[in-house]
């Protein structure tokens, strides 16, 4: 009988799929879910995976909603190498498993097993077994084994009444090492394959591999606490350093309260005192005749008096902590030398970095600053026969450089008088600051005289608290605002 070709490819279709059909049912039963597998295929190749598991245990009593807490200790010697260990286990109804107090895995289904390899946690030493097991209602139990494999022979550990019973509320029980006599032994509930759990389970949930926790050095205690050991330190040596600050800042405050206050004393009662006795004198010396030997002896009288007077204003202005900075100093100075050079015929020029305009000078740097350069000018109206002089000052390498130059007849250093009193004391003034004082001279070509002085710049710091404890300095004394000091020349 003759058959179509649409028959015949039916029938190869059909012929198609049994065999598909044939070769699923043949297929070992596998689930869909990776990390299980049919109880039928062992985790052994000679043994079944319930095999080493022990009987169903709980606590004594069994109630809905109860939570039971198991514990249980075990060795592992040095001198045996481990090759493999696995855990089996399984609760009715829920668990957490740990592990020398780590957290190795989680179940919810009393019907499969749960497989765990800890091969790579079997250290040498003693070992924690601990887990957190909950019924939800009716019955109630757990079931666990573990193999270990030595190189010596396998040792198991399964479920049965060696295991402890941890009350509820017991802090750190997973990673405790001995349990106290009063955590009561677990109770055997029924014997593996017995009722109320009479049917085995049904399939393996083959956990992935666990490895030991890296522990890197900084997060080793010892270095946590060596770390929180030195920041301490550093705090503590940092409000040291503050307080000490402080009371520097303090002192400094005080002694320039302390500075105004003699200013003004000087000011009020040594001042007026000089200039009423010099009132006193040019009274009395204009009811004298002109040619009376008395007259000329006030007259000189008074003149001591003003160069008196002078002196003071000197000193009262060194003593103001307002006139501390560099700039209130060189102002100080071009309106000396105007003073100082005007009977004479010597050109004085300023050249004034404006850099140094921020720089801070202190009570003893600006006396010793003031009295050199007036030494220096009084040496040339005396002795250089110069015409034009030239003050500079400059910062250079955290020094301020005065310089002061002339062309007078200058001289030959090797005929100095190293013993001559004004040189002498200009350079120890010098060097009492940790400066120098450096002259140099040849005939005919002037003479050029350095003094330099180490100084810092003022810098604005956060101690805005401190500043506002010292009070505002004397409002009747006008304040020196110029960015940038202009060059005077005096004739």
């Amino acid at each position: 009988m003759a058959v179509s070709r649409r028959a015949r490819s039916g029938w190869g279709v059909l012929l198609g799929f049994g065999l598909v059909l044939a070769w699923l049912l043949a297929a070992p039963a596998q689930d869909a879910d990776h990390g299980t597998q049919a109880l039928t295929k062992p985790a052994y190749p000679d043994d079944s995976p319930t095999n080493g598991l022990g009987s169903w245990i709980w606590a004594a009593t069994t109630s809905d909603r109860q939570t039971c807490q198991f514990w249980k200790t075990f060795e592992v010697p040095a001198n045996n190498p481990v090759k493999h260990a696995r855990i089996m286990m399984t609760v009715d109804n829920e668990f957490t498993l740990y592990l020398d107090g780590r957290e190795v895995g989680r179940g919810a289904e009393w019907r499969e097993l749960f497989e765990y390899d800890v091969s790579l946690l079997m250290s040498p030493g003693t070992h924690v077994l601990a887990v957190n097991a909950y019924n939800s209602s009716s019955s109630a139990g757990m079931v666990f084994g573990l193999r270990v494999d030595f190189t010596n022979g396998p040792v198991e550990i399964k479920s049965d009444e060696s295991w402890r019973i941890v009350p509820e509320g017991t802090k750190g029980w997973e990673r405790r090492t001995r349990a106290p006599k009063t955590w009561p032994e677990a109770t055997i509930i029924a014997p593996l394959g017995s009722e109320p759990w009479q049917e085995m389970p049904v399939r393996v949930n083959s956990m992935p591999t666990l490895e030991p926790i890296k522990v890197f050095f900084w997060q080793t205690g010892w270095f946590q606490v060596s770390l929180v050991s030195l920041f301490g330190l550093v705090l503590v040596i940092s409000l040291r350093l503050l307080a000490q600050v402080a009371l520097h800042r303090k002192e400094q405050w005080l002694l320039q309260q302390e500075r105004m206050r003699i200013a003004r004393d000087i000011h009020d009662d040594l001042g007026s005192r000089m200039t009423q006795l010099v009132l006193h004198g040019e009274v009395a010396q204009s009811e004298l005749p002109s040619e009376s030997e008395t007259r000329s002896q006030i007259d000189r009288i008074c003149e001591e008096a003003r160069g008196i007077l002078s002196t003071l204003d000197e000193i009262l202005w060194a003593l103001n902590p307002k006139r501390d900075a560099f700039r209130d100093f060189t102002s100080f100075i071009c309106g000396y030398a105007q003073v100082f050079f005007k009977p004479t015929r010597i050109q004085c020029l300023f050249d004034v970095d404006p850099s140094v305009s921020p720089v801070m000078l202190t009570l003893p740097q600006k006396r010793a600053l003031l009295m050199v350069i007036k030494e220096t000018l009084n040496n040339i109206v005396k002795h250089s026969e110069a015409t034009e002089v030239i003050i500079q000052v400059k910062w250079q390498a955290q020094k301020v450089l005065v310089v002061v130059s002339d062309n007078g007849k200058g001289f030959d250093q090797a005929s100095l008088d190293p013993g001559r009193n004004g040189l002498v004391n200009m350079s120890q003034r010098m060097s009492e600051l940790g400066g120098a004082c450096i002259m140099t001279s040849q005939p005919g070509k002037g003479c050029r005289t350095e003094f330099s002085i180490p100084l810092r710049r003022a810098r604005r710091t956060g101690w805005g608290w401190i500043r506002k404890m010292r009070p505002a300095l004397d409002a009747d004394e006008p304040s020196h605002q110029n960015k940038r000091e202009p060059n005077f020349v005096s004739q």
